[in-house]
């Protein structure tokens, strides 16, 4: 019996979720993954952690339904590629044991596999992996990150390549047209956007797309759910007030709660010293009830509940000009109506860095808006209706392009792999 013929996948890492295709020839298909009720081609990027006769680790959907099951006694981990890039993150403690980046995602990718039904078992001859064309947070260290993409992805045990995440829709766009095309990608994740200009030929052409420039921001939709929790949750906990140290009356520290509202660090709060800084804070406080309010979120593990509330109200709100928050737990009850024109002036700062990404993506590329024939949004973001009206207003609804937003990196990364000269698509 022959060996199964040689395959390339397709790895879409992502900030929120994460999804792998395998291709052979000129066809990529999905990986399905094992789920608590379901197969599902798009795998959460998070773990849980609990204690039960030594350490226990899953991820996916499977992490959710153990933290949901035993909160207190788990420690869940979300958004955590967010910190690939940061020098000041060095490990995670978990249940007194420390975590590197490295460590915690190859926990991850194993996890992945082992739910993967023997798909990623087999060894690809080629593993195309996405990345940001900008790494989020404020001072991103590209080489940091690399470093330990390499520590990461190297446990996959065969030939790696990087390639720019929007360049991977691109390529899967391209196998839905015909006609020759220059497009705009513009991809919005959950902790970065990032737009290509590429160049698609006729099918059959010795070169089928030619990337032109591309252009990025660290910052997506895990920064607009930090506006929401800004404005709606952290003035109940804290935020603005002021604390006494010996006869001055100072403002609280603001590192707290940008950590707390920073999905990849909230549930890293949950340690010795952090808490017990919070605890002579809250007895020096001006108001130590709204500290006990952030201690006990902390304490009692309620990251996900806060983060699913406010996934709520975005999904919500990009279906209806009008909807209401509501989080319970850890002594506050907090249901506030929020129109979508508040959330659009929340994030109104963001929309003006993601749209000079996109003027700079242009500029790298030598193209005007007008020589654009499609732009090809893709990403769980680009469904915000403030972020489509973007690209509508400066391009026209009807070069508008979207679909498999959830997949489509992946499905174009295999593609990619099957390529003979990855060179001009690996970085």
């Amino acid at each position: 019996m022959s060996s199964p013929a040689p395959f390339a996948l397709g790895l879409d890492f992502g900030t929120t979720n994460s999804v792998a295709a395998i291709s052979r020839g000129d066809a990529a298909e999905l990986v399905l993954f094992d789920g608590p009720e379901a197969k599902d081609a798009v795998f959460r990027s998070a773990l849980c952690f609990w204690e039960e006769d030594g350490l226990s680790v899953d991820a996916g959907p499977w992490a959710i339904r153990e933290y949901l099951a035993f909160p207190q006694d788990s420690r869940f981990l979300q958004s955590f590629k967010s910190v690939a890039a940061s020098a000041s993150f060095e490990h995670a403690t978990i249940f007194d044991r420390r975590y590197s980046f490295e460590d915690i995602g190859r926990l991850f990718l194993k996890k992945m596999a082992a739910r993967s039904g023997g798909a990623l078992d087999h060894g690809a001859a080629r593993v195309v992996v996405g990345r940001p064309v900008e790494y989020a947070g404020a001072r991103p260290d590209e080489a940091l990150a690399r470093t330990r993409y390499d520590a990461m992805f190297g446990a996959l045990g065969a030939e790696i390549h990087y390639v720019y995440e929007p360049l991977g829709a691109a390529f899967s766009y391209a196998s839905r047209i015909t006609d020759p095309a220059t497009i705009l990608v513009a991809d919005f994740g959950g902790g970065t956007s990032d737009f290509s200009v590429v160049r698609i030929a006729a099918p059959g052409a010795a070169r089928r797309c030619e990337p032109l420039g591309h252009a990025g921001v660290g910052i997506a939709g895990d920064r607009f759910d930090f506006r929401i929790v800004n404005h709606l949750v952290m003035p109940l906990l804290g935020k603005g007030g002021s604390y006494r140290s010996f006869d001055k009356v100072l403002e609280i520290p603001g590192g707290y709660f940008a950590d707390f509202a920073d999905w990849s660090r909230l549930a890293l709060m949950r340690n010795r010293r952090t808490l017990a800084d919070l605890e002579r804070l809250r007895r020096s406080a001006i108001d130590p009830e709204a500290i006990g309010r952030m201690i006990a979120v902390i304490e009692q593990e309620l990251g996900y509940q806060l983060y699913d509330a406010v996934g709520q109200l975005k999904r919500a709100l990009s279906a209806a000009e009008t909807a209401r928050f509501h989080f319970t737990g850890a002594g506050l009850s907090i249901e506030a109506d929020v129109e979508r024109a508040q959330f659009e002036a929340w994030i109104a700062p963001d929309i003006v860095r993601i749209e000079a990404a996109v003027d700079r993506a242009l500029a790298v590329a030598g193209t005007e808006p007008g020589a654009i024939d499609r732009v090809f949004l893709t990403g769980g973001t680009s469904l915000t209706p403030r972020i489509r009206r973007l690209f509508v207003d400066r391009f026209g609804e009807e070069r508008i392009a979207s679909g498999g937003e959830l997949t489509s990196i992946a499905h174009g990364l295999a593609l990619i792999g099957q390529q003979e000269d990855l060179a001009a698509w690996a970085t």
